[in-house]
Order: structure tokens, then C-alpha cells, then sequence
């Protein structure tokens, strides 16, 4: 049976050993030869030794000769190989071992996988948005990739940002990337295109910024930080939201709150909510401030902080569009001096014609307001400059975005924001270097937190390892005693077994935890941690990642 030329190059130099480790389910039952370019022959034919797996390579004329028989297949091989691609093999092979034990070897990482207001539009954000109540589902389904360990979302109206421990940067990345591709519909090329990729201590400083406000449109908005907040809170409980990925988002909190705290940050900073009034009240002429109609769809987190920031700038009448009253009763009472007047959605192009203004931000994965229901509104007066506002903080949006093509309408969403945030920008930056000073800091004690994990393995295999030799004395022991002692004998011998155990390895252990604090600390802890390592052999048991990575293979 010839063989093509490509499929000859495949057992040349780095393949040949793949093409030699046969699988146990391929079987031969004639001969067979393979006809290879120049200086190789392979051939194939039956064993008669079902019960043996002999490899050997002998000189002959000048080249080598490689049989291989095995149990399993019943197959023999046989190749004729050139002396100098030996030496070329060994060194591929070499090339090869070293990559692997770099791979398994390699600690675990922080990575996020984002794509923000900063980089991608809102209508590649809308696609990727993921709602809260979904956040353990793409928790488990990340985790369910090979190569991720730990998970979280973080998605709102301005980011979509995973935050995944990888088992290997490259390889995570590549499926979690896919995976956002599957869930969007978007293709990997457009989200590549997007997306940022932040690795280790630069992830852990931006959601530490993102916490802060920081990366914000308006600096020092309050929203991001609770929203930062649920994410903990949904992920409580949920497998995958591990120890890693918690003691973050559990550490971006405590950052947010100590910027707010320490800083200036906070004054005068206004939400997106906030953001939208103003960018409101900028395109009406400043005459109409008091007199515009304002319309509000949508009573939730969002509509609520819409309403009283037109309260804030002294609008005292206004519309709510929302199926239920009670969240509009609640907003009233809590507005006394404010006229809140309530429409079911039924109502909503009614009141959407009676108004100057219109705000939505309502949870719809679909459109509330096509071209056809913006078409037949009548025209607005002159005094509020003749086109009417749609100001859309919605993700997805509710407005489509074939109304902003209709004549005296003028569309807005998040994306249109960064208007109002251009104001003030020395001080915002002055806000932010005392920010970043408090992240930095913050960032290297998470950090020496998270190195201080890593003695975690070699206490588990040194305890591991003390109680293997002392079961195994234990048992030599026991055997030595006879069959007739008692069981409070064995229980005795048992304990001073453990507890001579224990004694010995309480020095070793007290030198192997650090709270990541004290940095001196953390790098005699690292120092005990290696030479452990070595005076035991624990470095030479199967690497903690490729076991973390066989085991996850193994559950598909």
C-alpha cells in the first residue's frame, strides 16, 4: 500500500514518534509496507508474540533499524532511518519535553477577557450582554472549558468583562473567546478585534480602576461599585466562583470604597443616570429647562435615578411608563413635592406624543420604539428647539437605531455620553492620581495575598507525603505486634503515630503560611516553600495544573 507524500512527511522528524506509539484500538492483520521518500522504509506485519512491547534500534549499513511490536495491536513496525535525522529527532524531542514541562509548570492566571465603552460599540455590547440571572449559567460553562479553573461576569450597560483563573493563558483565552462568540452569534475575528486582554496584576488593577470609577465614563460614579457588589453576590454558592476570582471582586469592593473615602473622587461625579439628564438638558435650549415635558420608561434601578436627577435640576412634573404602579408609588412617596404621574406600556406611544423628552431604560431585549412608532408622533413646539429627545441608557437599547434617521428626532444613548463626561477634565485627573496611588497599593497587597496561596500544594504534598510513610510503618509495625492485640492497642500505636507526625511537621508548616502582608515575610515563605520542595522530592510528583487539566478532560 503506497503512501502520499504528505502523510510520508508526517513520520519524518518530529512526528515519527507520534506515528510509533500506535493506538491500542488500530490492529494489522496482513503485511503491509509503506513506501517513504529516499532514506525511510516503514513496514507492517504481524506479531507472533501477543504478550510483549519491544522497541529496539540496530545499526545496519550505515543507518538505523527501529522495530516496534506490541501486545495490544498485534503490529510490527519497522523503519530505516538516516544517523542524522536521529540527531535531529533527539533534539525536536528535547524541544518538545522542555515545552510541555513549561506548560505544566505554568502557575495559573488572572485574565480578563473584555470588551467596554472604550473599545466596541454599543451594538457589539448589546449582542455580548449577559443578564444577571444568567451569571451562574456562563459561570458553569466557562468552568466547563478545559483550560478554566475559576469564572466570573461582570456585564452592564457600559462593559461586558470576563474574569476567568486559566490553567494556560493562551489556551483560555482561545475558548473563552469562542465561547463568546457562540453565546453572541458575533464571529471570533470581530470580538478579537474588540476586546482587550489584561493578565495577572494589570487584571487585577483594572477591575480594581473599574471598582474605583476610574474607567467609568463619568469619574467616581457610584452604580459601577454596587454593580461590582452583585457580582458577588450572585456568585456565592455558584462552583466556579472560586477562591481566587472571590477574593478579587471581594478586594475591588473594598477599593472602591477606600477611593470614595480617601479621595475627592466622588463630588460632583454623577452616574450614567445622571449623565443622561445632562446631556438632555444640553441639547434643549436652557429657556426650556423648567417647561419640557419629560417622559421616563421604565421605573427600575436605572429609571429611578433618571427621576430624581430631573428632580435634582428642578423638574417638578413628569411622566413614568411602567407595568406596574407600585414602583412609581414608592418613587412618589419617596418625591413628595414632585408631580409622578403613571401610565401602563399600553400607553406609551400615547404618552411618548406628549412629550418633549423621552428617557427609557427598561430591561426589553428587544426594541420598545421603531421608525413606524416614531413616524406618526407629532412635531414638537419651536421652544424646545423642534426635535424631540430620545435619551436611551438602555443595553440592549430600547430605541432602534433606525429612528435617529427620522427628520426633528435626535437619538442619544451610552455611547453618546462621553459629551457630558469631557467637562472638568484637570480635575478629574487630579482625582484620579490620588485614585490610582490607593490602587497600586491595594494591587500589591492582593497580589502578595495570592502568592501566598501558592505554598498551599506543598503543604498538601508534604502532609500527603508524612502520611504515606507513616501508614506504612504503621503497618509494619502492627504486623511485627501479632494478630491478637487489642484495638485499643492499635488505636493507641495509631495516635502516637499521628502525633509524632504532626509534632514533626508543625515547624515546616508555620514556615509555609503567610497572610501576604508582610512582603519580607511572603519571600521567606516562598524560600522555605522551594526548599521543601526539593529536600522531599514534592517537584517531582505531576505538575498541580496538568492534574487540574486531566481531570477536567476526563469529566467531558
Amino acid at each position: 500500500m503506497a503512501v502520499s507524500s504528505g502523510f510520508a512527511k508526517t513520520l519524518s522528524g518530529a512526528k515519527m514518534e507520534t506515528f510509533l506509539s500506535l493506538n491500542s484500538s488500530s490492529y494489522c492483520t496482513s503485511s503491509v509496507s509503506f513506501v517513504l521518500p529516499q532514506d525511510m522504509r516503514v513496514s507492517c506485519k504481524p506479531s507472533r508474540n501477543n504478550f510483549r512491547r519491544r522497541v529496539s534500534l540496530n545499526h545496519k549499513g550505515g543507518g538505523v533499524r527501529c522495530e516496534v511490536s506490541t501486545a495490544s495491536n498485534d503490529v510490527a513496525l519497522a523503519a530505516e532511518i538516516d544517523p542524522a535525522r536521529v540527531s535531529s529527532l533527539s533534539a525536536l524531542e528535547q524541544l518538545k519535553t522542555s515545552a510541555v514541562d513549561r506548560y505544566t509548570k505554568e502557575r495559573a492566571s488572572i485574565v480578563v477577557i473584555g470588551l467596554s465603552i472604550h473599545t466596541a460599540p454599543v451594538e457589539m455590547r448589546e449582542k455580548l450582554a449577559i443578564p444577571e440571572a444568567e451569571w451562574p449559567r456562563a459561570i458553569g460553562e466557562l468552568c466547563g472549558l478545559n483550560h478554566i479553573e475559576e469564572a466570573a461576569v461582570l456585564s452592564t450597560c457600559n462593559r461586558m468583562e470576563i474574569y476567568v483563573v486559566a490553567l494556560s493563558q493562551h489556551r483560555g483565552v482561545k475558548e473563552v473567546t469562542e465561547w463568546m462568540s457562540k453565546t453572541s452569534g458575533i464571529p471570533v475575528s470581530e470580538i478579537c478585534e474588540h476586546r482587550f486582554l489584561l493578565y495577572n496584576n494589570d487584571a487585577t488593577q483594572h477591575l480594581f480602576e473599574v471598582s474605583a470609577g476610574l474607567d467609568s465614563l463619568v469619574l467616581g460614579e457610584g452604580q459601577i461599585l454596587a454593580q461590582v457588589k452583585q457580582v458577588v453576590k450572585v456568585g456565592q454558592g455558584v462552583v466556579g466562583f472560586g477562591r481566587n476570582i472571590s477574593g478579587l471582586f471581594k478586594h475591588a469592593i473594598t477599593v472602591g470604597k477606600r477611593v470614595r473615602t480617601e479621595t475627592n473622587i466622588a463630588a460632583g461625579a454623577v452616574s450614567v443616570s445622571s449623565a443622561a439628564v445632562e446631556l438632555a438638558l444640553m441639547k434643549l435650549p436652557e429657556s426650556s429647562h423648567g417647561s419640557a415635558r419629560m417622559l421616563v420608561i421604565g421605573a427600575g434601578k436605572m429609571g429611578k435615578l433618571v427621576i430624581k436627577h430631573l428632580v435634582a435640576k428642578g423638574c417638578t412634573k413628569m411622566v413614568v411608563v411602567n407595568r406596574t404602579e407600585d414602583r412609581v408609588a414608592a418613587i412618589r412617596e419617596e418625591l413628595k413635592d414632585v408631580e409622578i404621574i403613571h401610565k401602563p406600556f399600553s400607553d406609551m406611544l400615547t404618552c411618548a406624543a406628549e412629550a418633549d423628552v423621552v428617557f427609557t431604560s427598561t430591561s426589553s431585549e428587544t426594541p420598545l420604539l421603531l421608525r413606524d412608532n416614531v413616524t406618526d408622533l407629532p412635531p414638537v413646539g419651536s421652544e424646545v428647539g423642534g426635535s424631540r429627545l430620545f435619551v436611551d441608557i438602555s443595553v440592549p437599547r430600547n430605541v432602534g437605531s433606525c429612528v435617529s434617521d427620522l427628520e426633528n428626532v435626535r437619538v442619544y444613548n451610552v455611547d453618546d455620553l462621553k459629551e457630558v463626561v469631557a467637562a472638568n477634565k484637570e480635575d478629574r485627573l487630579r482625582k484620579a492620581m490620588e485614585a490610582q496611588a490607593i490602587i497600586n497599593e491595594e494591587s500589591k497587597q492582593f497580589e502578595a495575598w495570592r502568592d501566598s496561596l501558592e505554598t498551599v500544594p506543598t503543604i498538601k504534598k508534604l502532609r500527603a507525603y508524612a502520611e504515606r510513610i507513616r501508614v506504612a510503618e504503621l503497618e509494619k509495625c502492627l504486623s511485627k505486634m501479632g494478630d491478637d492485640i487489642s484495638k485499643k492497642t492499635r488505636r493507641t500505636v495509631d495516635d502516637l503515630s499521628r502525633g509524632i507526625v504532626n509534632k514533626l511537621l508543625h515547624g515546616p508548616m508555620q514556615h509555609l503560611r503567610c497572610d501576604g502582608s508582610d512582603s519580607r515575610t511572603l519571600s521567606e515563605t516562598l524560600e522555605n516553600m522551594h526548599a521543601l520542595n526539593r529536600m522531599f522530592s514534592l517537584e517531582t510528583e505531576v505538575a498541580v495544573l496538568e492534574q487540574k487539566i486531566r481531570a477536567k478532560q476526563n469529566q467531558k
